[in-house]
């Protein structure tokens, strides 16, 4: 076989889908840290599936109208690091497909090359050791290939054989999964992926029997978080393009070359009719004025970040004020007036909603570790707050990257990501938050806030390992705070002081606890109460917060 036409394709994204769906919680299960967290497989395949939903719809099957599905479905129903990558990928190379009617060797290593450079630059830090990692060697070894020979099947073979070695020397790459004796199981559910392409492309599934691939998936553990970017240009510049004319290839790589000229820390997304952008840069009248070659502008902001407390807002032009204020109109419910401010949180545990609630958030949805909220639940959930510039608190790592999807496609509203990675981080910035302060300032004190609280979790070892220096044995008591996992017990008071121990100091007052839905208020209690013996200068309080996975989060502030 030399070509895959439209019809072809289809079937192998649909049995792809289904052979990650298979494996998903082979993946779950396999995980860097014993933690039971492991959602990689989950979230990749919720992501995959929201886009095989309306790939099967598709009667007719094109290029284009394939690639459409695609990118626009994995984009909206993306979840978790592993899944916004995934998105990536598959958007990436549909950008680089619609405009053919069949695909040959050449075409897929060119659309493979794509797919890689679009999830390098859709992450602000990559990390390799990852499914990124493992994605850029399948590219590679597709264009190898490409010169090689004309039959795909054969060069897939030698392509899935390929990543299968990128894959195993992921832990030589990243230390924690070196340490835990795994691979990166991102770049394992992306094996699995196009496993389930190849069965379609051999003959092994059909139009009719679209199966899981059978087979084990070999040892995986989650990607690694993304480290936060540093920043080397004053001003953080941000805004969307209105397209008023076809935006092309050509256009994209131009402008994309063009940021890259005057700045860094670029993302450069376009979806149908607008261009999505965020740079760092010490010309930002500049890059506007560079965007306006392509359309109206629309959500302008720059930040100072050399001066922290001098930020300020571009003014948007009228025209884009009332386009603005139109598509506000069309997406708030009839005769409800507007506030300036809004905030979600995405919160485990009915205790923790009602605290977030209380303490001021407008919204809350539920996620955190195993139960990641998509794109679209953020961006729907955003959507139902009466307020014009919405912060989101997502309250996870994992999280972070779909929150600030959700801010791609949405046009209407501000949508402001302060990127909580725990709990206490996320209750912290929601109290420094002022409803009736400006968005700047609100953003300058939550970014603030989280610095000034300590966060740490206590749970359950899934299976014996060794990490960070410490002998971990299946069903122990263990603690994991800002700096990695620092105990591992079997009785979990011992546990919850070692990691006080480490992170209590003369500068802090207040150690809060939050008990969670597997704990009796009165073990609770009891905990508390030696907490209070212990350090007996601080104040301490408990709340139940009711929260999965983690028997106690804990905060010291």
């Amino acid at each position: 076989m030399e070509t895959i036409n439209a019809r072809m394709l289809q079937q192998m994204f649909l049995s792809g889908a289904a052979t990650l769906e298979s494996n998903k919680e082979k993946i779950n299960d396999l995980n860097v840290f014993p933690v039971p967290d492991g959602d990689t497989g989950t979230n990749m395949t919720m992501t995959i599936n929201s886009a095989a939903d309306e790939v099967r719809c598709i009667e007719n099957p094109t290029m284009d109208n394939l690639s459409k599905a695609i990118s626009t479905g994995s984009l909206r129903g993306a979840r978790g690091n592993s899944g916004v990558i995934l998105s990536q990928l598959f958007r990436g190379f549909c950008k680089e497909i619609k405009e053919h009617e069949e695909l040959d060797m050449k075409a897929i290593a060119v659309a493979m090359q794509k797919a890689t450079e679009t999830a390098y630059k859709a992450v602000m830090k990559p990390k390799e050791g990852t499914i990124l990692t493992v994605a850029r060697g399948i590219a590679e070894k597709t264009v190898e290939e490409a010169e090689r020979t004309n039959n795909i099947a054969e060069a897939f073979e030698n392509v899935l054989e390929h990543g299968e070695k990128v894959l195993a020397s992921t832990p030589d790459m990243l230390p924690v999964l070196k340490q835990a004796g795994v691979v990166d199981s991102g770049g394992q559910g992306l094996l699995c992926v196009l496993y389930g392409c190849y069965d379609a492309l051999t003959g092994k599934v059909s139009e009719f029997d679209i199966t899981p691939a059978t087979g084990d998936v070999a040892s995986a553990a989650t990607g690694a978080a993304f480290d936060d970017v540093d920043i080397e240009f004053g001003y953080c510049t941000e805004f969307i393009i209105k397209l008023d004319k076809e935006f092309t290839e050509e256009d994209e790589d131009e402008f994309k070359s063009y940021l890259n000229s005057v700045g860094d820390s670029i993302v450069c997304v376009a979806l149908d009719d607008i261009v999505k952008i965020h740079v760092h840069t010490n010309h930002p009248g500049e890059v506007f004025e560079k965007g306006l070659t392509y359309g109206q502008l629309s959500r302008m902001k720059v930040d100072n970040m050399r001066e922290e407390h001098e930020n300020k807002i571009i003014s948007q032009s009228a025209v884009d004020k009332a386009n603005e204020e139109k598509a506000n109109e069309a997406v708030e419910t009839p005769h409800v007036e507007l506030n300036e401010l809004g905030v979600l949180a995405v919160v485990p545990g009915d205790g923790l909603t009602e605290i977030f609630k209380g303490i001021g958030a407008d919204a809350t949805i539920s996620g955190g570790q195993t139960m990641n909220p998509s794109t679209e639940d953020i961006l729907n959930a955003v959507m139902k707050i009466p307020a014009k510039t919405v912060f989101v608190l997502p309250n996870n790592s994992n999280i972070i990257l779909a929150a600030t999807q959700a801010d791609v496609l949405c046009d209407e509203k501000d949508i402001i990501v302060i990127p909580t990675k725990t709990i206490p981080q996320g209750i912290s910035a929601l109290v420094s938050f002022d409803p009736t302060g400006d968005a700047d300032s609100n953003k300058d004190n939550m970014m603030e806030a989280i610095d000034c609280v300590l966060s740490g979790q206590v749970t359950y070892a899934v299976r014996d390992t060794q990490i960070d220096g410490h002998d971990v044995k299946k069903g122990d008591y263990i603690a994991i705070n800002d700096e990695g996992l620092v105990a591992s017990e079997t009785d979990i008071k011992d546990s919850v002081i070692k990691m006080l121990d480490g992170m209590v100091s003369d500068d802090y007052e207040l150690i809060s606890i939050y008990y969670g839905s597997d704990v009796d208020e009165a073990d609770a209690e009891a905990i508390a109460a030696i907490v209070e013996e212990k350090y007996s200068y601080l104040d301490v309080e408990l709340e139940y917060g009711g929260q999965p996975v983690y028997y106690y989060i804990i905060s010291v502030e």
